[in-house]
């Protein structure tokens, strides 16, 4: 569930406090700062981020413009409920926070194309607002001089952008060598624990759990960073449930990692390598359905069954390997209600 984050680096009356703020939150990934406009040249010689200039009520950055409302009573209710569909982007904030207005608000704006902010001073009311209603507020604004809250909210957005994703264990029902094929390896950004792999396959409503180059093996030294994914042909589930071919990969695209319990996390695609490889087909099944994946056949490619990372070539016919299922098909790699067979 991804949600706007916004830090207001024009919250105390020195500079130097104001640049450290700003920093602070360059360190932890928060590219949305309010710059104060005597700041605003220094402040980009710190780092890439998008600039948000907040002046007397108005709202100005690069992808759009909004206003500012201080709800002190119902009419400045009325007011930012005024501009839902006029501006894209409404920040409300108040001296002494009611949730009351701020579900009101949520009500209104929801499904709007204007993104509703609400200002906020620690991680626990930005939790707060982030589950009213369930929806939650389009994004926060977090205004304080304490840099801790921050780093806190930082550990506290990757926590509740994790998503989770249903997995079953489908039986093998074929495994055979193949010829040679382009096979892709996913480089990411990130260290990839043992349990963590990614969604691959032949059909997009069907993958398989394929698992990190993470476990120790006698043939080759760990690269944990990396999944040895398939041939270019082959399906990867990205976030939002969207689907890539692994031959439209590049460098700075984000991909989904996941673990056998289901658990998920974008994590950034630092390089894609194809190279000529031999491969294995392999073909399961789950009540009644049929899915299968072609991998590149080395003893380092590996599936997760019976809850531990496990060789293909220790795997056979019979055996159970976690699979993710979908319903839907895909349309440039989105889902659509229509009737789609991949074979």
């Amino acid at each position: 569930m991804k949600k706007i984050i916004w830090i207001d680096s024009d919250v105390h009356k020195k500079q130097e406090i104001r640049k450290k703020i700003a920093i602070t939150a360059l360190i932890n990934n928060f590219t949305d700062i309010i710059v104060r406009e005597e700041d605003q040249e220094i402040f980009q010689k710190l780092g890439k981020f998008n600039l948000i200039s907040l002046s007397e009520g108005k709202i100005k950055m690069d992808d759009g413009q909004g206003e500012h409302i201080e709800i002190q009573d119902k009419t400045d209710e009325e007011r930012a409920k005024a501009l839902e569909g006029k501006m894209d982007y409404v920040l409300v904030s108040a001296e002494n926070w009611k949730v009351i207005p701020v579900e009101n608000l949520i009500a209104a704006f929801q499904n709007s194309k204007s993104k509703l902010l609400v200002k906020v001073n620690n991680v626990e009311d930005a939790k707060l607002f982030f589950e009213t209603l369930e929806v939650g507020v389009d994004g926060v604004v977090l205004s304080t001089v304490d840099f801790n809250r921050i780093n806190n909210l930082r550990r506290f957005m990757d926590e509740f952008e994790k998503g989770s994703l249903s997995l079953v264990s489908a039986r093998i029902t074929k495994l055979k060598p193949l010829g040679m094929g382009d096979r892709v390896c996913i480089d990411t950004c990130s260290m990839l624990n043992v349990g963590e792999g990614m969604l691959i396959g032949s059909q997009s409503n069907g993958m398989f759990l394929v698992h990190s180059e993470s476990v120790e093996s006698e043939f080759a030294d760990t690269r944990p960073f990396r999944v040895n994914a398939g041939p270019v042909h082959s399906y990867i589930l990205a976030p939002n449930e969207k689907t890539k071919y692994l031959s439209d990969l590049k460098s700075g695209d984000e991909v989904l990692v996941i673990d056998s319990q289901g658990s998920t996390r974008p994590v950034i695609l630092g390089r894609v390598k194809i190279e000529k490889r031999p491969m294995v087909f392999l073909e399961a099944e789950y009540e009644g359905r049929t899915f299968n994946i072609i991998l590149q056949n080395a003893e380092t490619i590996r599936l997760i069954s019976q809850e531990k990372p496990v060789s293909i070539v220790d795997l056979n016919e019979g055996d159970s390997v976690l699979v993710w299922m979908d319903d839907k098909g895909r349309h440039f790699g989105t889902k659509v209600d229509e009737s789609i067979q991949e074979k």
